[in-house]
């Protein structure tokens, strides 16, 4: 619910998951025209929306046991994307000054002065507020405390972060994991190792993810006043590094279902395949740290996302 309420993962001014695509570094802000659902859209994050529904979803699926409630799926995933569309928009709020310093966010509803603060503030509360409860009436108060923490962590701790220390990142990822949680306690009524492993491979998975796009768009956010690795970071050597390492890890970890036996055998070789890939561009971009690489990394995590989860939805031991 970086990249993250994150989220995941994938929010767009820094490395959350709302950057679950990355626009065009040429467009220019009069290539969009602008409707009320288009402002909406932008400021309720609607990649990010859809990202968190999907690793929700995933959640509950690999969680469920038996003939599929859809009722019961549908109100999870309801309620999740109401609360991530609360925290996106109330995100915006708090960096509205530092959005219209940035030519990729400059544009957004709010620092263009399409839409006012007070409404931003008002629609941020509003769908944060009612997706907490509804997850609370119509699933479990577990799934509505994890989305309330996720909601919490993004907006009073991630958000400030980034103008302190590029350990934003790693605080950023949490809430972009927690969505699989979200419905993986909605289909059980609890949390067990099943949905820690969701957890650590979506956290994972943001961090190569993030860090490809800050080196991208490394001087937007130096001149915006975010912290992150790239701007501290000029040779690449320290941002490539931390690539590889987070792929690799999260090769290993994306291998650990087959193992404990939530999925099937051929979920070992697919997932091992997969991480093969993502791991060789993360290794291409610590030798040659430069935007075409950092480029091919991202679209190796935009790739290698829904191929995983699809991996584990078809080979799910049942």
């Amino acid at each position: 619910m970086k990249a993250t309420f994150a989220a995941p993962a994938l929010d767009r001014p820094s490395p959350d998951a709302a950057d679950v695509l990355a626009p065009d570094p040429h467009a220019t802000d009069t290539s969009v025209r602008h409707t009320l659902f288009s402002d909406l859209s932008e400021l309720v994050k609607l990649r990010l929306s859809t990202l968190v529904v999907a690793t929700t979803l995933s959640g509950f699926y690999l969680g469920w046991e038996g003939p599929l409630n859809v009722p019961l799926l549908l109100h999870a995933l309801v309620g999740t994307a109401l609360a991530a569309a609360g925290a996106s928009a109330l995100n915006q709020v708090w960096e509205r000054a530092f959005d219209a310093r940035m030519r990729r966010t400059r544009d957004r509803p709010i620092p263009a002065g399409r839409m006012s603060v007070e409404t931003g503030l008002i629609l941020g509360c509003a769908f944060a507020l009612l997706g907490l409860l509804y997850l609370a009436l119509f699933t479990n108060l577990l799934a509505a405390v994890l989305a309330a923490v996720t909601v919490a962590i993004y907006v009073f701790a991630y958000t400030p972060l980034k103008r302190v220390t590029t350990l934003n990142t790693l605080v950023g990822a949490i809430p972009g994991a927690i969505p699989p949680m979200i419905g993986w306690a909605v289909a059980t009524g609890g949390i067990n190792y099943g949905a820690w492993l969701l957890f650590a491979l979506m956290f994972l998975w943001q961090m190569p993810h993030f860090l490809a796009i800050a080196w991208m768009y490394r001087d937007d956010y130096e001149q915006a006043g975010f912290v992150m690795l790239p701007g501290r970071d000029p040779a690449g050597f320290s941002t490539g590094r931390q690539c590889v390492n987070y792929s690799f890890i999260t090769w290993i970890v994306a291998l650990l279902p087959s193992i404990v036996g939530l999925t099937s055998p051929g979920y070992f070789f697919a997932a091992f395949a997969l991480g093969l890939g993502f791991t060789i561009a993360a290794v291409r971009f610590q030798l040659e740290p430069s935007n075409q690489r950092a480029r091919q990394l991202f679209l190796a995590s935009i790739l290698y996302l829904p191929l995983i989860l699809a991996g584990l939805a078809i080979f799910k031991r049942h």
